[in-house]
């Protein structure tokens, strides 16, 4: 099957209608990625040079748009906390606020992007139920959800958890005013005020381009229709919308009943709002020429990771070599190491799109012990250190390496049992005098961290890296290195916030939980050729990429889509009520996603978990279940056992 990806679909069209100048065009995708891939399907359109368009993602053209620059969150949650202290008068301590200041953000963010009237919904609770009964501004169906809000949530009989709910709701709206008009004069915003403000002040005249090409969106905020609104309106702009009949048209088998696919829930009406430029005929292919489709279970989740060279075996006995038209999608993408290991070495290359979690790494290890060690480790009544977080630190490879001294000091700790050793006890060399040094302000913890984290530098200094390309160490080498200074630059940006004052009060016990939750959502990019080798990616990676063979792990409910929604102030009723995110939102998105990715894919091998451990049920993903439903082909069904070779089930075919 010799199948034109979209992305090759539209580069052949665009050439054909703008030709080989396309230097006062933009093109513009959801994320940054499909831009390289792209550009590599328009310079095949031609024998000859071509003038390149920019390419742009959505975030670029809303931040050339805006008159405001991209605030850091941790200042923005400072900000923030100065105007809830100045509306409410609270004695509520930063590190008590500083986490559903957070969500308050998140909210603030929802609503500009959809346009929200705030001054509406922060409006007295009994003003807005006087709303509910004539909401002629909402929608027929955002009307019955705030009627069926005040229907769950009685303003006559009050309780506590709701007076403190009202008493917080009646100063939202000035919070956010002030709050927007504090960011404003200080030049900065967070996404979704830098969105709105694009919008609002959007002149037609000044555009930086002649023509905008968006490609592969899906879900759009009210900010984004609106800005397509006025381009394609203006002729400025072109759209490229990526589906399958299948689920934006279903064919209803039992005429009697609607049937509404969620997959394209959001592309049905985007088609309406702005013609696609590629004909229908181009989107009939998950029912057209027939997939190989396996569906595997799996004992355990890591066992997935070991059945990736069978699945290399199998493409490479059908003389296709493994390339980028192969990926491996992680729905969990924990699995990232455990993938990674299991890459058999006739893979010449690998590109990984997602960036590694610096959890994994060895200098998320450190700067934790070292966390525990100054603050639940250290009593300063008796000015003493508990043992069990000093030998955590001592034990540390890092440590371990870089203090001659740190084996033996662990010895004799364990041998004489030194529950609580004094600190000068424990500076036995030149490494230790500084990493025993007590710290009880917050400004010097953060110093005693920039300065661990420094001295942990010598480590790729001095050493050669690693040759052995069997085993991989020079590619983890030079991944610890650049995980250094991942953490060296997110403590450092933390310190110098401490010394402008905008965290100046932060307790110890907070700045560790606040380092843990930025360390742990931190990744280390890989860099490399993206249009060279096997694709290992996370499911938002996939967007308006094709592969025609597809390897997907952690198929199960929970994973795909994610579980567990956003925290909110604004109870969900309110938020459909006036066209806010929900939890729907995000599930269609995902089904999407998945609908998608499958669509020009040849083969296709589903792997699900079926352990119920921990938080995981063992389900399949509900995406998988329906897609097994409505598949008109056979789907061969397989489990791993122990070992990595899946047996064999019969072939089913669900009717």
């Amino acid at each position: 099957m010799d199948m034109k990806t979209f992305l090759q679909q539209v580069a052949h069209d665009l050439h054909s209608k703008l030709g080989a100048d396309l230097s006062r065009t933009a093109v513009v995708f959801p994320n940054k990625r499909a831009g390289l891939f792209f550009n590599e399907a328009l310079a095949s359109e031609s024998d000859h040079p071509l003038w390149s368009p920019a390419y742009l993602s959505i975030s670029d053209l809303f931040h050339q748009l805006s008159p405001w620059q991209a605030g850091d969150s941790i200042r923005l949650v400072c900000e923030l906390y100065k105007v809830f202290i100045q509306v409410t008068g609270s004695s509520e301590a930063l590190d008590d606020f500083y986490f559903w200041g957070e969500m308050l953000i998140n909210d603030f963010d929802d609503l500009d992007k959809n346009c929200v009237d705030a001054d509406k919904l922060f409006s007295n609770l009994q003003d807005l139920k006087n709303m509910a009964d004539d909401a002629g501004f909402l929608s027929p169906e955002q009307g019955e959800a705030l009627r069926q809000f005040f229907l769950n949530f009685s303003l006559e009989r009050r309780t506590e958890l709701k007076e403190r709910f009202l008493s917080l709701w009646d100063k939202l709206g000035d919070i956010y005013r002030i709050y927007r008009d504090n960011l404003q004069q200080l030049g900065i915003a967070y996404e979704g005020m830098l969105q709105r403000a694009a919008l609002e002040g959007l002149n037609l005249q000044d555009l930086r381009y002649e023509r905008y090409i968006f490609i592969g969106f899906n879900v759009l905020n009210k900010v984004e229709t609106d800005l397509f609104k006025q381009l394609h309106e203006a002729g400025h702009a072109m759209f490229y919308w990526d589906y399958d009949i299948s689920y934006v048209h279903p064919a209803d088998k039992n005429q009697s009943l609607s049937f509404t696919h969620e997959a394209g829930e959001f592309i049905r009406s985007n088609l309406e709002l702005f013609p696609n430029e590629l004909p229908a005929s181009c989107f009939h292919n998950l029912n057209g020429p027939a997939k190989q489709v396996r569906l595997i279970s799996s004992p355990t989740e890591n066992a997935q990771a070991r059945f990736l060279p069978q699945w290399i075996q199998d493409i490479q006995q059908t003389n296709v070599p493994i390339g980028k038209e192969s990926a491996v999608v992680l729905c969990n993408e924990s699995l990232l190491l455990p993938v990674l290991h299991s890459i058999p070495s006739m893979v010449e290359n690998v590109n990984v799109t997602m960036g590694f979690p610096l959890v994994q790494t060895p200098v998320y290890g450190l700067v934790n012990s070292l966390l525990e060690l100054q603050t639940t480790g250290y009593n300063t009544r008796s000015g003493r250190y508990e043992a069990t977080q000093v030998l955590s630190v001592l034990r540390h490879p890092y440590i371990r390496r870089t203090s001659p001294s740190a084996r033996m000091l662990e010895r004799r700790l364990v041998t004489e049992n030194r529950f609580y050793p004094l600190p000068s006890e424990l500076m036995t060399d030149e490494i230790l005098q500084d990493l025993f040094i007590p710290q009880t302000e917050s400004i010097g913890l953060c110093r005693y961290l920039v300065r661990q984290l420094s001295a942990m530098t010598r480590l790729y200094r001095t050493q050669e890296d690693a040759t052995d390309e069997e085993t991989g160490e020079e590619i983890f080498n030079q991944l610890y290195r650049e995980s250094l200074f991942r953490a060296y630059t997110i403590v450092n940006r933390l310190l110098n916030l401490m010394e402008n004052e905008s965290l100046a009060k932060l307790r110890p016990d907070t700045l560790k939980r606040l380092l843990n939750r930025l360390l742990t959502t931190a990744t280390i990019p890989f860099h490399g050729e993206p249009a060279i080798g096997m694709q290992v990616m996370g499911v938002l990676e996939t967007r308006n990429l094709d592969f025609r063979h597809l390897l997907l792990l952690s198929v199960n409910e929970g994973q795909l889509p994610k579980t567990g929604g956003d925290s909110s102030f604004i109870p969900y009723n309110l938020r459909r009520a006036f066209g806010m995110t929900t939890p729907e939102h995000k599930n269609s998105v995902y089904a999407y996603y998945f609908y998608r990715l499958l669509q020009r894919a040849e083969t296709v091998t589903l792997l699900y978990n079926t352990s119920t451990d921990g938080l995981n049920r063992g389900e399949m993903s509900r995406f998988a279940l329906q897609f097994l439903v409505e598949y008109p082909n056979p789907i061969k069904r397989h489990y791993l056992e122990a070992g990595q070779t899946p047996r064999h089930v019969d072939p089913i075919q669900i009717d």
